[in-house]
């Protein structure tokens, strides 16, 4: 008699009552002998020139050689913004139809802004692992709603439950890139060194990728891979390694106007832009680089030179990550795409950053304080970002920046080296494409067929086409209907090569927009507005962009700033969504999102039990050098500093704290002037009082710790700084009546970690 196995298996052989009478089956391998490994490689902010092989003077010579081997594309699009185009390009849909119109530390309560991919629209991710893929994820993923990246989860959009066997990197829109905010598979990690250890993220996450992969090809050869490598480059702070900052010196001091002069005549003679291609004029509030203060050109050429070391830094590692792949002979094997998320950034302000943290406290930065600082940026004591000026010479020949749909804003380079089937080295390819047409290309690479099914959820249509069409075809005709645009309001849409495009002020109405249409296929960088000439193509444009809009859910329009967003995000059962919290340590690092807000001022209560002896450590820590605030001993003696941008305002116990148990109180109370007054108590008993001058909004990216710092926040200490003694409970509370001026200042920050 044949049996069934009670597991519901669907079991092709014969189970009998001994095993003379039965016959073993296993289910077929999903692994393919040979089949080709995937390598996606996102750099984030980098614009259209940024990469020399697209004409700019930065040293990118490793990415360079993978254009020379493999095609560069032109009419490459993305989103605009880095969350939504990391959705397309791992779901292959369009960003508002899963849930993902802005970055996801936004939920609005609407389909089109969950901060989350839905399980109908499966990952690139999980369909290779389900084709017997080993899935490995490193550096930003920024694809979780960021209320659920502490430690309490869930952990439903988390890398691991998106399709990746494997996970190291950050989990924020940005991170310091000497003193990250890590997590490895589920869990959070400490960086296994800091800057005085020539640590930096990239070459972490590089070396983290390389151990995946060396792994599963040392244990299971004939399994191929797919590694998704998202770098925190080029997103600010622009931070790297001094030897790479000293090579910049002095290669940015005749400015932008030249700069950009010089990337467009390189554009034209590497055949990256048309011949007859007109260099957009500049953005508003880009001024002449001759009408610029001394002091503010030797801001700017420094932070630009910050930019450039990074980028260099960024491609020396994608270099090496090529160099392992062709020492284990799998490079020619490979599937390697480089891109980028979106344009340059344009959150650098007119003058650029030191501390981009100020920009989001509604800080306007000294330009003069700033130079005496130059040799701070692009190291552990900046979190800067470039101006307007150089962000534009970056996205050469277009207009705008990230954040809109204008060229600036959605036009990147994308290289794809496949030696396999990419014979055409060096050549480029000027098709319409978009950030949805990556998976669906990869997956047809693979001889993949896109599943309507996935875990027994049924999928949405996939929008992106294949592009492999043109890997042998320069002339290639993709079959593809219209491809709308809309970030924050900004709108557009491309169709048979015209493009109609309108730049929206917030708070104006929608009706009022200025729609501009150009004839992107005779015209690159949108010089030529034909919207009065050709009324009736504008309109059939228009007219077409809300069909697209309603057909992929883009409806509600909304364009609130990034506080109101954040704001409307906020519900019941976050885990900074109350006013009174209560840890019992030691506890995980905890990212922003889940910190008790204290803008409003705030009481924290700790309950420790000393250690004999000095016991220095740090108890509570928020931040970095750059901005945060905490509480520590020190030399045996309680101290709290308040780190308001290199100003620091600190009160300190004059006595020796002893051994045993011991209630602290530390009150910081928020008065009219928008500083703080400090009461700090030991016992019950006031011991020390102070001012600090200013209650920051937004205190940093970086979360807090409990009995350590992951960053030192003050130079007395190097992290972790762990305290020796027991810390057995922490409360925050949080008032709540907000102070007057807080909507006010936090509605200047237009757009957080994006």
């Amino acid at each position: 008699m044949t049996r069934k196995p009670p597991s519901g298996e669907d079991f092709q052989g014969v189970i009998g009552r001994t095993i003379p009478e039965s016959q073993p089956w296993w289910p077929p391998s999903k692994i393919k002998a040979g089949a080709p490994n995937v390598v996606l490689v996102v750099l984030d902010d980098t614009g259209f020139s940024h990469f020399g092989c697209y004409g700019s003077t930065m040293a990118t010579p490793n990415i360079d050689a993978l254009a020379a081997g493999g095609l560069r594309y032109t009419g490459f699009h993305t989103t605009a913004l880095c969350s939504p185009t990391r959705a397309c390009l791992l779901t292959g849909r369009n960003h508002h139809a899963v849930g993902m119109r802005a970055v996801s530390n936004f939920d609005t309560g609407y389909p089109n802004m969950r901060g989350a991919i839905p399980r109908s629209a499966a990952t690139l991710a999980e369909i290779l692992r389900d084709n017997g893929y080993g899935t490995y994820a490193t550096g930003k993923w920024h694809l979780a709603p960021m209320s659920e990246c502490s430690a309490a989860g869930p952990y439903a959009n988390w890398p691991l439950q998106k399709g990746f066997d494997r996970y190291y990197g950050f989990l924020q829109g940005e991170t310091d890139q000497f003193f990250p905010e890590l997590t490895h598979d589920n869990h959070f990690v400490d960086a296994p060194g800091g800057p005085e250890d020539g640590y930096h993220v990239s070459e972490d996450i590089v070396d983290r990728s390389a151990g995946m992969i060396r792994d599963q090809i040392s244990l299971v050869p004939e399994k191929p891979f797919f590694l998704y490598l998202a770098f925190g480059a080029m997103h600010s702070p622009h931070q790297a390694p001094q030897s790479y900052l000293d090579k910049q010196r002095g290669k940015f001091d005749a400015g932008w106007d030249v700069a950009r002069e010089e990337w467009f005549a390189r554009q034209k003679h590497l055949g990256v832009i048309p011949p007859d291609t007109k260099l957009a004029p500049h953005n508003p509030g880009v001024r002449p680089w001759t009408d610029l203060t001394v002091n503010e050109q030797r801001f700017a050429a420094r932070l630009q030179e910050a930019f450039a070391a990074m980028l260099e830094h960024t491609d020396d590692q994608i270099g090496r990550l090529v160099a392992f792949l062709k020492s284990i002979d799998q490079f020619d094997n490979t599937l390697f795409v480089v891109l980028s998320d979106n344009g340059a950034s344009q959150e650098g302000g007119a003058a650029g950053v030191l501390d981009e943290m100020k920009w989001f406290n509604g800080i306007r930065e000294s330009v003069d304080e700033a130079v005496l600082r130059l040799d701070d940026i692009g190291g552990p004591d900046s979190h800067c970002n470039i101006p307007w000026g150089w962000a534009q010479a970056g996205n050469t020949p277009l207009k705008w920046y990230k954040q809109n749909t204008h060229g600036g804003g959605v036009r990147d380079p994308l290289i794809i080296h496949w030696p396999a089937s990419v014979t055409a080295g060096g050549e480029t390819r000027d098709q319409f494409c978009h950030a949805i047409d990556i998976a669906p290309t990869i997956l047809s690479a693979l001889g993949i067929e896109t599943p309507s099914v996935v875990a027994g959820v049924p999928q949405m249509p996939v929008h992106g086409i294949s592009l492999t069409p043109t890997f042998a075809d320069p002339g290639a005709k993709l079959d593809r209907g219209p491809q709308y645009f809309e970030m924050l309001g900004h709108r557009g849409i491309w169709k048979d090569g015209w493009k109609a495009v309108t730049h929206h002020d917030q708070g104006k109405p929608f009706e009022d927009d200025r729609w501009e249409l150009y004839h992107l296929a005779e015209d690159f960088s949108e010089h030529e507005d034909l919207a009065a000439a050709h009324p009736d193509k504008l309109k059939e444009l228009v007219d077409l962009w809300w069909s697209e809009a309603d057909l992929h859910g883009v409806l509600p329009l909304d364009d609130r700033s990034a506080m109101a967003l954040f704001r409307a995000s906020m519900r019941p059962g976050l885990p900074s969504s109350r006013h009174r919290f209560v840890y019992y340590p030691p506890v995980s690092h905890l990212v922003s999102e889940a910190c008790p807000p204290v803008a409003r001022g705030w009481t924290t209560r700790l309950s420790i039990e000393h250690p004999a002896g000095q016991g220095d450590g740090a108890l509570i820590a928020r931040g970095t050098l750059n901005s945060g605030f905490v509480l520590f001993v020190k030399d045996g003696r309680l101290a709290f500093d308040y780190n308001d941008f290199h100003h620091h305002s600190r009160v300190t116990v004059e006595a020796p704290l002893s051994p045993g148990a011991h209630e602290i109180e530390l009150t910081v109370a928020r008065n009219a002037e928008g500083g703080g007054d400090v009461v700090l108590s030991l016992d019950g008993a006031v011991a020390a009082t102070g001012t600090i001058r200013r209650l920051l909004f937004m205190i940093s990216t970086i979360g807090m710790d409990l009995g350590r710092s992951l960053s030192p926040v003050v130079d007395d200490y190097a992290a972790p700084f762990t305290y020796p003694g027991r810390i057995a409970k922490v409360v925050f509370d949080i008032p709540q009546d907000r102070p007057k001026g807080e909507v006010k200042a936090q509605v200047r920050a237009e757009m957080t970690r994006q």
